[in-house]
């Protein structure tokens, strides 16, 4: 299907057409002001469940879905597939690999705010784990579609000693604090929201970790970041398959503006 062309998530037809950036069901008549991509991927360990969160029922029309052998061909295939304006609903956060490459190519300079609770800031042979998903940041930073100094790592309280050597050595801003940091001088923004940067009690997500966000602070912190810069995108990622995580998540979502 050309991602001109979308499922709308109202009357579930495949009626909605990208109008630029947004989207409006000519079935219905409604606007949507980001086009849904599903990438129901997890590369690591025993992600049945966060992968599955790919096919929560947000309401955004679905402009494709993203399925592939291997993660670098997700990566390309998600880079080719993306909207204007791309929601990219995950699956683990490998899932934004493609996303921000692909905006990258579209922009001059591309920062990233990247939510999580883990610093996705190894390799594969520095993580305890070896999994994928614990690469993903540093991929887009090695790879050289961001760099360390545009991006802002935001709630992480667990991470690995080579994670945090990394940090120091590279630049990388942490902490609300350091978001101004990472968006000055980018014209636009990426937002890389890992379902665990919030606290266990507001959200059901596949690796809890205690001391998180509450969905009040992270709602505030992206209205913030909207109002800051031009959100060209963003991704969900690493929830559980559970109906009562759709409202909050579109809540984050429609606090980026999308």
């Amino acid at each position: 299907m050309s991602r001109l062309r979308a499922k709308c998530p109202d009357c579930r037809t495949f009626t909605a057409v990208a109008l630029g950036a947004e989207y409006e069901c000519h079935s219905c008549g409604r606007v949507y002001l980001a086009g849904l991509v599903r990438v129901p991927q997890a590369w690591g360990e025993g992600g049945e469940t966060m992968a599955e969160a790919a096919w929560l029922d947000l309401p955004y029309p679905e402009t494709a879905v993203v399925e592939a052998e291997t993660l670098e061909e997700q990566t390309l295939a998600l880079a080719a597939d993306l909207p204007e304006r791309p929601l990219v609903l995950g699956g683990c956060c490998c899932a934004h690999i493609g996303a921000v490459e692909g905006l990258a190519a579209r922009q001059d300079r591309l920062s990233v705010i990247w939510f999580d609770a883990h610093g996705d800031l190894n390799t594969v042979e520095s993580s305890p784990t070896g999994n994928l998903w614990a690469t993903p940041l540093r991929k887009l930073i090695d790879s050289g579609a961001v760099q360390a100094s545009d991006v802002a790592l935001v709630g992480a309280r667990n991470l690995d000693p080579p994670e945090e050597e990394f940090i120091r050595s590279q630049g990388v801003h942490t902490g609300e604090e350091g978001i101004a940091s990472a968006l000055e001088g980018a014209a636009c923004t990426y937002v890389a929201f890992d379902a665990d940067v919030l606290d266990p009690a507001e959200l059901a997500v596949f690796m809890p970790e205690p001391e998180g966000l509450t969905l009040a602070e992270a709602e505030r912190i992206l209205g913030e970041i909207a109002r800051s810069t031009s959100v060209v995108g963003a991704g969900l990622t690493a929830a559980s398959f559970e109906p009562g995580n759709v409202a909050p998540l579109s809540t984050l979502a429609a606090a980026l503006g999308l």
